[in-house]
């Protein structure tokens, strides 16, 4: 698939592209683009990877091997899991167990939360998730050829980024009170390889814009501390942590937190996101009746 790329540097716009006619109109719109983000800024424009299969691990707003802590009330929508830890581990929600001990239940989650001591099927479907969450952090880090390497030194604060496959052999940071908007369509996928830890400071946000969807965005965090999201900071995405994922304060997350150690809730909202049937219609029925 043709890739292009335009960057605003100093003012001028530098073009290295094949000259068909059809180019030349995606080089006047990525242009239109680009002159929006500001000076100083850099828009990219890459071939949208594929899509990361998270298999069983996809129902799930958190997924952890060790364990799940909360300082309530925090609210998620979808389904919690751990394993191989058994229910214990999951601390901070006042659970209560099913008729048939398969799952239990707690006000803080619109959902069902699984542990691996519960009766069965649910050990069972618990391996495969993890399983199924372990083979999707492999794949997304094993994604070849990216579109951009150790971009902005891992400081993705007030940027703007295209679809695209982005590494970083370093930490990966957004500070206070700035946002990191990633700009694409409803079918539009994202891929951060991050080989140290993510850092969201507090405040600091991850916001979409064009339609783009939080199932198409993947966080693969490999560091040894893993991901923190800061007092109040928000993040769009599933994210593939290697170690934990911590939520401060009032964070929050539309997403997921898939941890092969543990997730730490602090008042959190954690919702788990569903494709909107109406996306397309948002996006060009207007072009439509204008």
């Amino acid at each position: 698939m043709a890739r292009y790329s335009i960057v605003k540097e100093n003012e001028h716009e530098q073009v290295n592209l094949p000259l068909s006619n059809t180019i030349r109109l995606l080089v006047i719109a990525a242009l239109a683009i680009a002159l929006t983000l500001g000076s100083g800024q850099t828009a990219l424009a890459f071939a949208s990877p594929a899509s990361v299969n998270l298999g069983a691990a996809a129902s799930f707003a958190i997924l952890a091997k060790t364990g799940i802590s909360n300082v309530p009330t925090s609210a998620i929508t979808g389904n919690l899991g751990v394993s191989p830890a058994a229910a214990t581990y999951i601390t901070g929600f006042p659970l209560t167990a099913d008729g048939t001990n398969t799952f239990s239940t707690t006000p803080q989650v619109t959902g069902k939360i699984y542990a691996a001591n519960y009766a069965d099927p649910t050990p069972a479907n618990l391996t495969t998730a993890v399983l199924n969450m372990q083979a999707a952090y492999t794949d997304a880090a094993g994604r070849s050829n990216p579109d951009a390497t150790e971009l902005y030194s891992g400081n993705l604060s007030g940027r703007t980024l295209a679809p695209g496959l982005y590494k970083w052999s370093t930490d990966v940071s957004i500070d206070p009170a700035t946002n990191v908007t990633l700009a694409g369509s409803a079918t539009d996928v994202w891929i951060f390889q991050i080989a140290g830890d993510l850092t969201l400071n507090s405040g600091a946000q991850v916001l979409l814009s064009g339609g783009a969807q939080a199932n198409n965005i993947f966080w693969q965090v490999g560091g040894g501390t893993g991901v923190t999201i800061g007092t109040t900071a928000h993040v769009e995405g599933t994210i593939l942590a290697a170690k934990a994922i911590t939520l401060q304060s009032g964070a929050s997350l539309h997403g997921r937190a898939l941890a092969q150690t543990a997730v730490t809730l602090i008042q959190n909202t954690i919702v788990i996101p569903v494709v909107s049937p109406f996306v397309v219609h948002r996006i060009f029925l207007p072009l439509i009746f204008r």
